[in-house]
């Protein structure tokens, strides 16, 4: 009996040596966007290091938006593909709100796999509506997935976290990020994580230091690495130190599957982080890639036919992929924001650049298909009463992240102004007088009607510095629906030439 138990206690042991020797593998992405064509290569590799390391698969946020196929199907198309994989770990990012988080709830239902979310709470329940971490095993190894999302969300995606009478609901505890994921860290690891890797969407910019994860990193201890996202950045690894001067790893893909992330945890617990080029991946997964196909074809039927024919492509970035249009006027900006002013009535139209989510840099014929990606949102337009000096103010903040990009810098019609770099100053305010066609100073005194999206009036867009503002006029439309009506009824079908640049509305002074 005694040589039994030994030769099992030597089995064992054996068998946990050699799952010691084998290493782990976490493939990550964050703002995939609705690029849906990378999730069969991200199932494709994964099938293939399966043989020789444990694999898990883990999403840091924003999947259901930012395209057509996001847009038309209200996420569902993209969660279809997610459930095919499956996931380890998903985390939420701003964009997962933007259908309301009904919505959200009843697409996350259907996904396999644990959402992680340390500070998404909901205030009538008095609790968390996900959990801050889940374990995972690989072999004789525990990773805890701590999960976190931008609180800048209550700012952008208002709307998801208010009842009807403007009560918050649901709350992502700015004041307490760090706190909070210190508190899943320490529960992880005294449940037994071997190593805890935060799976954020809280991004690298600066004007979100308070919440980004540079500064979760300095004020926690306990992390092993950070799978980041929300600010589209392409880092390898950034090391950053922790609060007891430990170096932690911080890495990013980008977006729109540019890269799939690779993160190598060898037997002795050395970690390396690498970015894979999306071409560069060669293998898919057929039932994913056949999935994915098939929502093409729908996709392709519901959004084929022509709407319009044009002569120049609409901009939002540089020839370098810079986003221009959350720092200057841009010609894409000049006609979206023309049709809500024509079509409204209106003396001006402000609309927030990062509304505008894809570039059209193909000319000829556009179809449906390609108009909603340009505007893929569920926005809708109205009319707001603004007085003059309300226009100044909101300006002055719009411009005040500058240099650096932003998602609610304007794009505007009817309006003209100059701002400099250096101190952020507006001057030079001028409003077109519709039966004059001249451009005349704004009257700080007067009302004017300003048409934009409802997002941008009582939801959080603009820096909310429309809130409160009385709303004269709802059309029932939502932005893209506007703009084609525009397109069709007031250019008979036909972008010209007059689009083909910036039409001077915005001087930016550097």
């Amino acid at each position: 009996m005694k040589k039994i138990l030994l030769m099992l206690m030597l089995a064992c042991t054996i068998m946990a040596y050699g799952q010691q020797q084998k290493s782990i593998v976490v493939l990550y992405e964050n703002d995939v966007h609705c690029a849906v064509d990378g999730y069969a290569k991200l199932a494709g590799l994964r099938d293939a290091i399966a043989d020789t390391a444990y694999v898990a698969l883990v999403s840091n946020g924003d999947y259901v938006q930012g395209m057509t196929v996001g847009a038309i199907s209200k996420g569902q198309y993209v969660v279809d593909l997610m459930r095919a994989l499956p996931y380890d770990a998903i985390t939420l990012g701003n964009h997962e709100y933007d259908y309301g988080m009904e919505r959200m709830f009843q697409l996350l239902r259907q996904v396999p796999a644990p959402i992680v979310c340390a500070n998404l709470y909901d205030v009538k329940l008095e609790r968390n509506v996900f959990a801050s971490y889940v374990m995972k095993r690989f072999g004789d190894k525990k990773i805890a997935f701590v999960g976190a999302s931008t609180p800048t969300s209550m700012e952008t995606e208002a709307y998801a976290f208010r009842d009807d009478e403007g009560n918050v609901i649901y709350d992502l505890q700015i004041q307490d990020i760090p706190a909070l994921v210190q508190k899943a860290v320490d529960d992880a690891r005294r449940a037994g994580a071997d190593y805890v890797i935060l799976d954020s969407h809280l991004g690298e910019e600066e004007t979100n230091r308070n919440s980004d994860s540079h500064t979760v990193v300095a004020n926690t201890t306990g992390i092993d690495i950070v799978l980041d996202g929300h600010s589209h950045a392409v880092i390898v690894a950034d090391t950053v130190k922790n609060k007891v001067g430990k170096p932690v790893v911080v890495s990013q893909t980008g977006t729109k599957f540019a890269n799939i992330g690779k993160l190598v945890i060898t037997p002795d617990g050395k970690m390396t982080t690498e970015l894979i080029p999306i071409e560069k991946v060669t293998v898919k997964d057929a039932y994913v890639a056949e999935l994915t196909d098939s929502i093409h074809a729908i996709l392709e039927e519901q959004t084929s036919r022509v709407i319009c024919n044009s002569e120049v492509p609409l901009r939002i970035l540089d020839d370098e992929g810079n986003e221009i249009a959350r720092m200057g006027e841009t010609n894409a900006g000049d006609i979206v924001t023309d049709a809500y002013r024509l079509m409204t009535g209106s003396d001006i139209a402000v609309l927030n650049s990062g509304s505008i989510r894809n570039e059209l840099k193909k000319t000829g014929d556009l179809t449906y298909g390609d108009l909603l990606t340009l505007l893929p949102y569920d926005n809708y337009i109205v009319v707001a009463e603004v007085k003059g000096s309300t226009i100044l103010e909101m300006l002055k903040k719009l411009v005040s992240f500058l240099p650096k990009p932003d998602g609610q810098f304007p794009q505007v019609s009817g309006l003209k102004f100059t701002t400099k770099v250096k101190d952020h100053s507006v001057s030079d305010v001028q409003v077109l007088n519709g039966a004059t066609q001249q451009y005349e100073p704004i009257n700080p005194e007067r009302t004017y009607k300003l048409a934009t999206t409802k997002y941008c009036v009582t939801d959080g867009g603009l820096h909310n510095t429309l809130q409160g503002c009385p709303i004269v006029l709802e059309t029932k439309k939502t932005y893209s629906d506007v703009f084609i009506d525009y397109i069709k009824e007031r250019l008979n079908g036909h972008i010209g030439q007059e689009y083909a640049k910036p039409q001077g509305r915005i001087t930016v002074i550097k």
